[in-house]
């Protein structure tokens, strides 16, 4: 019943964040096809690959002058992430049958992730998971098909700070966890300014990746096995 009772805000909220991916892979969309690539490439990638960070410096290497198994590599390095989200949601993902085991593998994201993780009990987990999941993947594919096909003619949407919307809705899904977990807000903050301080030097998607650094940091202090409450 609460469930239910939730699934209105789950959807306002999730909403929020479909609106910043669609924006997002209109500017993937557009950025490939000015870049000189044609319109299957980043239309394919988004249904295949269905990862921002990774499609975005692959397309990158790709539009440099690299070859394909470059691009390749640079997209496996970042998703590689993905891992230990996946770990963070199995009990979302396992018990189900191997079709939806396969699909739920496939809508892992940092956003469906933080969405899932700030429910307090499986169901919700559950419902969470699949309902920004879906939403988000045909938001996503549809932004990027759009962009595509309208090329060069919305110029280059990082002019408006749109490229700011997701990170700015993934702080707003976490601040609930960091505020009531002490060491998971020390890690976190340590991952962050690892990320921070490489941001000059790596490509794009890898400090997020680096940031990951901040679970281990987790899993070895005491308290972070319990839990400190703030």
């Amino acid at each position: 019943m609460r469930t239910a009772e939730r699934t209105p805000r789950l959807l306002r909220d999730a909403s929020l964040v479909w609106l910043a991916s669609g924006v997002v892979g209109v500017s993937f969309g557009a950025i490939s096809v000015a870049g000189g690539l044609p319109v299957w490439v980043p239309v394919v990638m988004s249904l295949v690959v269905y990862a921002g960070s990774a499609q975005f410096s692959a397309v990158g290497v790709l539009l440099a002058g690299g070859g394909p198994l470059a691009a390749v590599a640079t997209g496996l390095m970042l998703n590689t992430r993905t891992a230990a989200f996946s770990l963070a949601v199995a009990d979302v993902l396992g018990g189900g049958s191997r079709f939806s085991r396969l699909a739920g593998a496939h809508l892992v994201t940092d956003e469906t992730v933080a969405f899932a993780l700030a429910q307090a009990d499986p169901a919700r987990r559950r419902a969470a998971f699949w309902i920004s999941g879906i939403g988000l993947f045909a938001v996503w594919n549809v932004g990027v098909l759009a962009g595509a096909l309208a090329g060069t003619a919305l110029g280059d949407t990082a002019t408006y700070g749109l490229d700011a919307a997701f990170p700015a809705v993934l702080v707003a899904l976490v601040l609930p966890t960091l505020r009531a977990d002490r060491s998971v807000r020390r890690c976190a903050l340590a991952g962050a300014a690892l990320a921070l301080a490489v941001t000059p030097a790596v490509p794009a998607g890898v400090p997020v990746l680096l940031a990951l650094t901040g679970l281990v940091l987790h899993g070895l202090a005491p308290h972070g096995r319990k839990g400190g409450a703030a």
